[in-house]
């Protein structure tokens, strides 16, 4: 089987590193996807010169804990369904169609933690700008998409009982 050298994708990202997670913002899907350490290892690793054997060394010597191959496979998986990936990799057969629950059960319990990315979509511009609806707090009547404020200060264009403060 051909060895395999993933290369992670940076260009139209924003990667802010954190202490036990990096968080990347892909600018052209609006999406913000938080990595783990073991998936944020295993994607700062890839360079196109690692393979996938090496991945696994280099994710156990950075964490002193044994890393099973499957493990980095399963990192591969999520980084190539989020789109982190430059190209896609191609998993080795008895790999190949399992399910990322059949893989964990195959990863059993590692020292350190299964690779996991969570993926939020951002508002776009025009939704991260939207106008309260009626009856929502205000400080002023611009807020509002009925252009109008109450005293109490409560959006118009549907009565409220909201007390705001």
């Amino acid at each position: 089987m051909k060895q395999i050298s993933p290369i992670a994708r940076k260009k139209s990202l924003i990667i802010k590193e954190l202490p036990t997670e990096t968080l990347v913002y892909d600018l052209e899907t609006d999406k913000a996807h938080c990595l783990n350490e073991t998936a944020a290892r295993v994607w700062k690793n890839c360079d196109g010169r690692q393979t996938v054997a090496q991945l696994r060394e280099l994710t156990e010597q950075e964490t002193n804990s044994p890393v099973p191959e499957e493990m980095v496979w399963l990192a591969l998986d999520q980084l190539e369904q989020f789109k982190l990936l430059e190209t896609p990799v191609n998993q080795p057969p008895h790999l190949s169609g399992m399910s990322r629950r059949q893989m964990i059960r195959l990863v059993g319990t590692a020292a350190i933690a299964v690779p996991v990315i969570t993926s939020i979509v951002a508002p776009r511009p025009a939704q991260a700008q939207s106008l309260l609806p009626p009856g929502s707090c205000c400080a002023n009547p611009t807020q509002c998409q009925s252009n109008s404020c109450t005293q109490n200060p409560v959006c118009t264009g549907t009565p409220s009982t909201k007390a705001c403060v």
